[in-house]
């Protein structure tokens, strides 16, 4: 909540207090905008008028629009003393999702906050899925037609090991199928029908590597303004493939707590793992070298 005024923001408190909110508490549009920068949030009650103009709302319509522009997912309730329907319009107009006179009644503050929180929640949790589904498009099974001899025992190792929980590495120049070959595992392994995640390790820079496969949380690092899901976790109870696998740091190769090989991987930034469950590694190198195979 932001408000410039401390008997306020302690009145909001209490009565979000008393409804199982917890809340953080912002005296001036420089300090909102620190908090959003920093933490997540559910929703924003704030403000139209600060000390430098207290009637026009001018001041609260540039704080919204900033607020929008750090996080256009996030719920923004205004309230101002000095309300006309021109300035409800104008917040609407910039991206408010209600607008609250005050002195507020308290029961439609608290429908109108619940009602916002909830809607974001859904939102939020809707852009996550739509960016999970779009990932996993992409990894439809694959179908091998074989006839030589070397590849008719290729298939006879792939119905072997598919059906197994192995993890799997495949080395070959470029170009001679590493990638169906794994697709087809993973249409053989008992994870069939979750998803097949790959991640082209060649393509991405050792600075957002750790970002793309463990995911990150907001303000892990600049520009990361919002949440977003590692290899890992979209890969959940199905099929992670790192392509070009000598690529990658040694130093960060090796599983630890957080990292691969964890059952629940910790994003970049976080406290805690994310909700990933068992998921099965195959990676694919054009070398054929010790360091792959480490």
């Amino acid at each position: 909540m932001a408000d410039d005024q401390a008997d306020v923001r302690t009145a909001l408190r209490l009565l979000l207090k008393g409804e199982g909110y917890e809340t953080e508490q912002a005296a001036s549009p420089a300090a909102l905008i620190s908090l959003i920068e920093k933490s997540d949030f559910d929703a924003v009650l704030m403000d139209l008028n600060y000390a430098r103009d207290t009637t026009s709302g001018r001041e609260g319509l540039d704080l919204l629009a900033r607020v929008r522009e750090i996080d256009p997912a996030l719920p923004v309730v205004v309230m101002t003393a000095w309300g006309s329907i021109e300035l409800a319009v104008e917040a609407m107009r910039r991206g408010a999702r209600d607008f609250v006179q005050k002195p507020w009644e308290n029961a439609r503050l608290m429908a109108t906050l619940r009602t916002q929180i909830e809607l974001g929640r859904a939102l939020r949790q809707q852009a996550r899925l739509s960016e999970k589904n779009r990932t996993l498009r992409a990894g439809t099974p694959g179908e091998l037609i074989a006839r030589s001899g070397a590849m008719l025992a290729v298939v006879e190792l792939l119905n072997r090991v598919g059906p197994s929980d192995a993890c799997v590495l495949v080395t070959g120049e470029n170009g001679t199928g590493k990638n169906l070959l794994a697709r087809v595992l993973h249409g053989l392994s008992l994870r069939s029908a979750g998803p097949f995640v790959t991640v082209d390790l060649a393509s991405l820079a050792e600075s957002v590597l750790e970002s793309e496969l463990f995911g990150h949380v907001k303000g892990a690092f600049t520009d990361a303004r919002e949440d977003r899901l590692g290899r890992f976790e979209l890969a959940d109870d199905g099929t992670l493939f790192l392509d070009e696998i000598a690529n990658v740091a040694l130093p960060l190769s090796p599983p630890d707590p957080g990292h691969a090989g964890a059952r629940s991987p910790r994003p970049v930034g976080g406290r805690h793992s994310g909700s990933a469950g068992e998921d099965r590694l195959f990676s694919a190198d054009h070398r054929q070298s010790d360091r792959c195979a480490q």
